[in-house]
Protein backbone atom coordinates (compact mmCIF):
# COMPACT_ATOMS: atom_id res chain seq x y z
CA UNK A 1 0.00 0.00 0.00
CA UNK A 2 1.07 3.29 -0.69
CA UNK A 3 2.39 5.63 1.92
CA UNK A 4 0.00 9.57 2.02
CA UNK A 5 2.78 10.69 4.10
CA UNK A 6 3.28 13.97 1.19
CA UNK A 7 -0.32 15.09 1.07
CA UNK A 8 -0.55 18.25 2.94
CA UNK A 9 -3.52 17.96 4.51
CA UNK A 10 -2.42 14.96 6.41
CA UNK A 11 0.64 16.88 7.32
CA UNK A 12 -0.89 19.54 8.86
CA UNK A 13 -2.94 17.22 10.27
CA UNK A 14 0.27 15.27 11.86
CA UNK A 15 1.69 18.26 13.38
CA UNK A 16 -1.30 18.98 15.49
CA UNK A 17 -1.28 15.35 16.55
CA UNK A 18 1.97 15.83 17.95
CA UNK A 19 1.71 19.29 19.13
CA UNK A 20 -1.21 18.12 21.60
CA UNK A 21 0.56 14.86 22.51
CA UNK A 22 3.19 17.20 23.93
CA UNK A 23 2.36 18.02 27.50
CA UNK A 24 1.07 21.89 28.34
CA UNK A 25 4.05 22.43 30.03
CA UNK A 26 6.25 21.89 27.31
CA UNK A 27 4.47 23.54 24.91
CA UNK A 28 4.74 27.06 26.81
CA UNK A 29 8.43 26.61 27.63
CA UNK A 30 11.11 25.74 25.66
CA UNK A 31 15.26 26.24 25.89
CA UNK A 32 16.98 28.86 24.30
CA UNK A 33 20.37 28.75 23.13
CA UNK A 34 22.36 30.65 25.55
CA UNK A 35 20.46 28.36 28.76
CA UNK A 36 17.17 30.61 28.43
CA UNK A 37 13.59 29.57 28.77
CA UNK A 38 11.72 30.97 25.72
CA UNK A 39 7.87 31.37 26.22
CA UNK A 40 4.83 32.18 24.28
CA UNK A 41 5.25 36.52 23.31
CA UNK A 42 2.31 38.25 24.26
CA UNK A 43 0.85 39.63 20.42
CA UNK A 44 -2.36 41.07 21.69
CA UNK A 45 -0.18 43.86 24.00
CA UNK A 46 2.55 46.37 24.12
CA UNK A 47 5.57 45.95 21.63
CA UNK A 48 4.98 42.65 20.00
CA UNK A 49 1.90 43.55 18.30
CA UNK A 50 4.00 44.79 15.85
CA UNK A 51 5.66 41.57 15.35
CA UNK A 52 5.06 39.27 11.71
CA UNK A 53 5.44 36.02 10.11
CA UNK A 54 6.99 36.92 7.03
CA UNK A 55 6.86 33.50 4.92
CA UNK A 56 7.38 32.90 0.95
CA UNK A 57 5.34 31.03 -1.35
CA UNK A 58 8.61 29.58 -1.55
CA UNK A 59 8.50 28.19 1.94
CA UNK A 60 11.19 30.29 3.52
CA UNK A 61 9.78 31.30 6.91
CA UNK A 62 11.14 34.10 9.14
CA UNK A 63 10.08 37.11 11.34
CA UNK A 64 9.41 41.13 10.75
CA UNK A 65 7.47 43.60 12.51
CA UNK A 66 5.65 46.79 11.88
CA UNK A 67 7.05 50.33 11.65
CA UNK A 68 4.59 52.24 9.64
CA UNK A 69 0.79 50.72 8.94
CA UNK A 70 1.85 49.39 5.33
CA UNK A 71 5.47 49.09 5.63
CA UNK A 72 7.79 46.61 7.63
CA UNK A 73 11.27 45.23 8.52
CA UNK A 74 13.04 41.78 7.80
CA UNK A 75 16.13 40.66 7.26
CA UNK A 76 17.02 41.35 3.58
CA UNK A 77 18.83 37.57 3.47
CA UNK A 78 15.28 35.86 4.23
CA UNK A 79 14.00 37.35 0.80
CA UNK A 80 17.37 36.07 -1.23
CA UNK A 81 17.21 32.82 -3.66
CA UNK A 82 20.80 31.37 -2.95
CA UNK A 83 20.07 28.56 -5.46
CA UNK A 84 18.80 30.83 -8.28
CA UNK A 85 21.24 33.50 -7.12
CA UNK A 86 18.68 36.59 -7.03
CA UNK A 87 15.83 37.97 -4.70
CA UNK A 88 12.56 36.21 -4.56
CA UNK A 89 9.88 38.14 -6.36
CA UNK A 90 8.40 40.63 -4.14
CA UNK A 91 4.40 39.34 -4.85
CA UNK A 92 5.89 36.08 -2.96
CA UNK A 93 6.13 37.22 -0.01
CA UNK A 94 3.59 37.82 2.22
CA UNK A 95 3.24 38.58 6.25
CA UNK A 96 1.29 37.54 8.82
CA UNK A 97 0.28 39.98 11.65
CA UNK A 98 -0.12 38.60 15.10
CA UNK A 99 0.50 34.62 13.59
CA UNK A 100 -0.63 32.15 16.07
CA UNK A 101 -1.20 28.43 15.39
CA UNK A 102 -2.71 29.28 11.74
CA UNK A 103 -4.50 32.50 13.20
CA UNK A 104 -4.28 36.36 11.85
CA UNK A 105 -4.67 39.64 12.60
CA UNK A 106 -3.88 40.74 9.00
CA UNK A 107 -1.90 39.55 5.64
CA UNK A 108 -0.59 41.21 3.28
CA UNK A 109 1.52 40.77 0.11
CA UNK A 110 4.21 42.35 -0.32
CA UNK A 111 4.41 44.61 -3.43
CA UNK A 112 7.55 46.02 -3.50
CA UNK A 113 11.10 45.86 -0.93
CA UNK A 114 14.12 47.44 -0.65
CA UNK A 115 17.49 46.38 0.53
CA UNK A 116 20.21 48.15 2.43
CA UNK A 117 22.28 49.08 -0.44
CA UNK A 118 25.65 47.66 1.34
CA UNK A 119 23.98 43.93 1.54
CA UNK A 120 25.90 41.49 -0.64
CA UNK A 121 23.73 38.49 -0.71
CA UNK A 122 26.77 36.96 -2.70
CA UNK A 123 28.60 37.82 0.54
CA UNK A 124 26.30 37.55 3.31
CA UNK A 125 28.73 37.52 6.22
CA UNK A 126 30.70 40.21 4.80
CA UNK A 127 28.03 42.24 4.84
CA UNK A 128 26.05 41.31 7.62
CA UNK A 129 26.05 44.83 8.94
CA UNK A 130 23.58 45.40 5.92
CA UNK A 131 21.01 42.76 6.45
CA UNK A 132 18.04 44.88 6.50
CA UNK A 133 15.35 44.67 4.28
CA UNK A 134 12.05 47.51 3.91
CA UNK A 135 8.77 45.88 3.05
CA UNK A 136 6.37 47.87 1.25
CA UNK A 137 2.94 46.01 1.55
CA UNK A 138 0.04 45.82 -0.98
CA UNK A 139 -2.30 47.66 1.82
CA UNK A 140 -2.40 49.12 5.16
CA UNK A 141 -2.74 46.12 8.17
CA UNK A 142 -1.11 48.20 10.82
CA UNK A 143 -3.26 50.40 13.55
CA UNK A 144 -1.04 53.17 15.88
CA UNK A 145 -0.89 50.15 18.48
CA UNK A 146 0.57 47.79 16.39
CA UNK A 147 3.37 49.89 15.05
CA UNK A 148 7.13 49.42 16.17
CA UNK A 149 9.56 53.05 16.16
CA UNK A 150 13.01 52.82 15.08
CA UNK A 151 15.52 54.01 17.47
CA UNK A 152 19.37 54.52 17.45
CA UNK A 153 21.61 52.30 19.79
CA UNK A 154 21.93 54.35 23.21
CA UNK A 155 25.23 55.48 23.86
CA UNK A 156 27.29 53.58 26.23
CA UNK A 157 27.23 50.13 28.18
CA UNK A 158 24.64 47.56 27.80
CA UNK A 159 21.21 48.31 26.43
CA UNK A 160 18.80 45.70 27.99
CA UNK A 161 16.40 44.56 25.54
CA UNK A 162 13.80 42.37 24.67
CA UNK A 163 12.93 39.88 21.60
CA UNK A 164 10.19 37.71 20.57
CA UNK A 165 10.50 35.08 17.19
CA UNK A 166 9.16 32.86 15.45
CA UNK A 167 12.27 30.64 16.17
CA UNK A 168 12.16 27.42 13.32
CA UNK A 169 11.92 24.83 16.04
CA UNK A 170 8.27 26.37 16.72
CA UNK A 171 7.94 28.63 13.65
CA UNK A 172 3.94 28.48 14.21
CA UNK A 173 4.33 30.39 17.40
CA UNK A 174 6.01 33.51 18.62
CA UNK A 175 8.11 32.71 21.73
CA UNK A 176 9.79 35.21 23.68
CA UNK A 177 13.43 35.03 25.21
CA UNK A 178 14.01 35.97 29.02
CA UNK A 179 14.93 39.78 29.31
CA UNK A 180 18.68 40.26 27.37
CA UNK A 181 20.73 43.15 26.18
CA UNK A 182 22.91 44.18 23.92
CA UNK A 183 26.76 43.53 24.73
CA UNK A 184 28.79 45.52 22.08
CA UNK A 185 29.69 45.87 18.79
CA UNK A 186 31.73 44.69 15.82
CA UNK A 187 32.27 45.58 12.50
CA UNK A 188 32.30 43.30 9.59
CA UNK A 189 34.78 43.31 6.36
CA UNK A 190 32.89 46.70 4.75
CA UNK A 191 33.32 48.15 8.20
CA UNK A 192 29.49 48.45 8.74
CA UNK A 193 28.39 48.12 12.50
CA UNK A 194 27.26 44.66 13.73
CA UNK A 195 25.41 44.25 17.34
CA UNK A 196 26.14 41.93 19.65
CA UNK A 197 23.39 40.75 21.88
CA UNK A 198 23.36 37.36 24.33
CA UNK A 199 19.03 36.64 24.23
CA UNK A 200 18.07 33.12 24.29
CA UNK A 201 17.27 32.99 20.58
CA UNK A 202 17.31 30.04 18.29
CA UNK A 203 17.55 29.53 14.95
CA UNK A 204 14.53 30.60 12.90
CA UNK A 205 14.82 34.67 14.68
CA UNK A 206 15.70 36.36 11.60
CA UNK A 207 14.17 39.39 11.36
CA UNK A 208 13.30 39.33 14.97
CA UNK A 209 13.09 43.11 16.22
CA UNK A 210 15.25 44.23 19.47
CA UNK A 211 13.33 46.36 21.57
CA UNK A 212 14.42 48.28 23.91
CA UNK A 213 12.67 51.74 26.38
CA UNK A 214 13.67 54.81 24.47
CA UNK A 215 12.54 58.13 26.17
CA UNK A 216 9.79 56.31 27.92
CA UNK A 217 8.81 54.51 24.92
CA UNK A 218 9.19 50.31 23.02
CA UNK A 219 11.40 51.52 20.40
CA UNK A 220 13.19 48.76 17.79
CA UNK A 221 16.61 49.19 18.63
CA UNK A 222 18.32 46.26 16.07
CA UNK A 223 16.86 43.37 14.45
CA UNK A 224 18.17 39.63 14.70
CA UNK A 225 20.51 38.35 11.76
CA UNK A 226 22.13 35.46 13.20
CA UNK A 227 21.67 33.14 15.85
CA UNK A 228 24.20 30.63 16.98
CA UNK A 229 25.13 29.05 19.99
CA UNK A 230 28.80 31.19 19.98
CA UNK A 231 27.65 34.25 18.00
CA UNK A 232 24.25 36.09 18.16
CA UNK A 233 24.53 38.76 15.64
CA UNK A 234 22.22 42.42 15.24
CA UNK A 235 22.04 45.02 12.97
CA UNK A 236 21.01 48.68 14.41
CA UNK A 237 18.53 50.20 12.45
CA UNK A 238 20.09 53.98 12.28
Amino acid sequence: MGSHAGHPGLKRLLAALLWLAVPAAAQDVLPGLRGGVRVPADLDHGAFRALLRVQTELGVKCTGFMVAPAIAMTAAHCLYLGKVGRFIQPGSVHVLLGYRLGAYRAHARVRRFVIASGYDPAHPIATIGEDRAVLLLDHAIADAGSILPVAAVPSGGQVAVRVAAYDQDRAELALSSPPCALTGSVRDATGAAVLTQDCSITHGASGAPLVAVIDGRDSAVGMVVAGAAASNLAVPLR
